[in-house]
């Protein structure tokens, strides 16, 4: 019915970047707004970064001025930009988004930064 897939994670160096992609298909409408969150092991799910249908975003303090979250509504789908990756960015990566008073959640996809 509705399906929310993420791709981009991957391993990387500290210092290097990547992109992560979330496309959302199926029967949904009128999408508000779209977040992407991360759970490292042991961790509870923590807001990243959030973006609203019009463009308003809010980044967690770790991450803000090194990543960059948008989103294209003709294509629906949110991005991550992620530069200077550290370490502690390591974890699994979930987009959500909001539609018709219901929250919806990719598969996740893992990101490492390691040396």
């Amino acid at each position: 019915q509705v399906q929310l897939v993420e791709s981009g994670g991957g391993l990387v160096q500290p210092g290097e970047s990547l992109r992560l992609s979330c496309a959302a298909s199926g029967s949904i409408f009128n999408i508000g707004a779209m977040a992407w969150y991360r759970q490292a092991p042991g961790k509870q799910r923590d807001l990243v970064a959030s973006i609203t249908r019009y463009g308003r975003t809010n980044y967690a303090g770790s991450v803000k001025g090194r990543f960059a979250i948008s989103r294209d509504n003709a294509k629906r789908t949110v991005y991550l930009q992620m530069n200077v990756l550290k370490p502690d960015d390591s974890a699994v990566y979930y987009c959500n988004l909001e539609s018709g008073g219901r929250a919806y959640w990719g598969q996740g996809t893992q990101v490492t930064v390691s040396s």
